[in-house]
């Protein structure tokens, strides 16, 4: 899936910057901006059930290869977790910006085994300039090459194997988890100054640690490295899953071009629709045109506000994407396929390229 070239001397009506003042107005006077105390209290209780019936039923099953179910089923509880430790970062959960803080921190480094501080600063740059080439954390060239540039830029194996990234895009899922470990304890051990590092390093070294501590103490050496194994697979297949439809496959932006805040947000970003599983597995995730318009809006209220956006995007005749998680996934892989074979034109038109252009 290719993406045309962006012209930056394009300009659009001012009816389109000043359009999400419009769109927050009724937001706020529908009472979406308002918490949701009640939804947030029920999950973390849910998840605290679940994490103590998890580790009880790890010490009555013993040395038994179906603790690697509960291994997948840890992963799972551990990745909304993960969820909930982003909605506390965006702020979405109390009114107190200290308390949804110190929550983030709690759920990110002590339970999901995440640095607090490294997510803040990568996500906040994200939301920034959502598929922003060289602004964008996210679209940066790692395992995966996700623009032209960085595929032409290989060489090597590396090139070799960007030609095929498309195959091993979902199976490198599973390793995610360990990367978001191994990134957060680098930047805390690193030289770079860090927030609240003493409280991250505790919260993460106790996390794996005692974890690990207990595993083994409880399991045979072979069964426990396959419970953590399986377990970290899980959670980082999760995670990943979950952020990966957001916005791989959708309009990149060319350094130069500047675009307003609502286009922006709503272009480069794509919904995913499905039932309650989807939902569940998306950790709220699914409705990501509305969290990035509205990053501290909580999660049960952004269903609602869809329709305020679906409403106003038709009015200004901004494209509103959205899609299954299975047709997400097939424009995923056609994007990074494309991307590794050099494809430069012809498989994708730019909904934005036609809007810029007047």
């Amino acid at each position: 899936m290719t993406v045309e070239a962006l012209s930056p001397s394009s300009r659009r009506p001012a009816a389109h910057l000043n359009g999400f003042s419009e769109l927050l107005r009724q937001a706020k006077e529908a009472g979406l901006m308002q918490r949701r105390y009640g939804y947030y209290w029920t999950r973390f209780a849910a998840a605290a059930v679940a994490l103590g019936s998890v580790f009880t039923g790890v010490v009555l099953l013993g040395d038994s290869w179906l603790q690697l179910v509960l291994a997948a089923v840890l992963g799972v509880i551990l990745a909304q977790l993960g969820f909930l430790g982003h909605e506390a970062s965006h702020r979405q959960i109390f009114r107190s910006a200290g308390w949804n803080d110190w929550s983030g921190r709690v759920l990110s480094a002590f339970f999901a085994g995440i640095s607090h501080g490294w997510w803040m600063n990568k996500h906040s740059r994200h939301h920034a300039n959502p598929n922003k080439l060289d602004a964008d954390p996210d679209i940066r060239s790692g395992a995966v090459a996700f623009s032209d540039e960085a595929a032409a830029a290989r060489r090597g194996l590396g090139a070799r194997l960007v030609r095929r990234q498309g195959w091993f895009f979902l199976p490198l899922l599973t390793l995610e988890g360990l990367s978001l470990h191994v990134s957060s304890v680098r930047h805390l051990v690193g030289r770079r100054p860090v927030r609240h590092r003493g409280v991250e390093l505790t919260f993460m070294t106790v996390r794996f640690v005692g974890y690990l501590a207990l595993l083994f103490w409880l399991l045979p050496p072979g069964l426990a490295f396959a419970f953590v194994g399986v377990q970290i697979g899980v959670f980082g297949f999760l995670l990943g899953g979950a952020f990966a439809p957001n916005h791989i496959g959708m309009p990149l932006v060319p350094r130069e071009v500047k675009v307003d805040f609502l286009r922006r947000q709503v272009l480069m970003s794509r919904n995913i629709k499905g039932g309650p599983v989807v939902r569940f597995l998306m950790g709220g995730l699914d409705l990501q045109v509305e969290h990035h318009l509205f990053p501290g809006m909580a999660r049960p209220n952004l269903r609602r506000a869809s329709e305020l956006v679906r409403r106003h995007c038709a009015e200004h005749k901004i494209t509103y994407t959205e899609t299954t998680l299975l047709q997400s996934y097939v424009q995923i892989l056609r994007h990074l396929d494309a991307v590794g074979l050099g494809a430069r034109r012809g498989t994708f038109v730019c909904p934005m390229l036609a809007e810029l252009r007047l």
